[in-house]
């Protein structure tokens, strides 16, 4: 599912924001990325190299996002029946819904457990120091 020189030239180029300044990849290149991760439903690292740098590309497609230049995008992507997918997807992360401990269903710990070997539990946690009494 890759968008050709020509499709991108007449059908979606005027879509895109212009590009400005010393740019690496070009905006074809980051669309033809976009869509290789959601075909195959990969990682941004896991990108193939001949796209260029995953983070640029990340980062270009997040700005497209919030700005709402993929929705058209992929409305006129999918007008012209170049591609015939719909983006619906929710991700959870454990960052994003965080859990309490005794929320995870793991055995509670009832009692410390001391190591078998008394060296193995390493140096005491405690350090005894003499006082001097006021005795003469």
């Amino acid at each position: 599912m890759e968008i050709t020189e020509a499709q991108f030239h007449e059908h979606i180029e005027p879509l895109l924001p212009v590009q400005r300044g010393n740019v690496r990849v070009p905006n074809l290149q980051v669309l033809n990325a976009i869509l290789y991760v959601a075909e195959n439903g990969c990682k941004w690292r896991a990108l193939p190299e001949h796209f260029g740098p995953w983070h640029t590309i990340y980062m270009r497609m997040n700005r497209w996002s919030r700005k709402g230049v993929l929705d058209r995008v992929f409305t006129c992507l999918q007008a012209q029946g170049l591609v015939r997918i719909r983006l619906e997807v929710v991700g959870l992360d454990s960052t994003i819904v965080p859990v309490h401990p005794d929320g995870t269903g793991a055995p509670k710990k009832t009692a410390p457990r001391p190591s078998a070997a008394r060296a193995a539990a390493g140096p005491p946690n405690f350090i005894w120091l003499p006082r001097m009494s006021g005795l003469r």
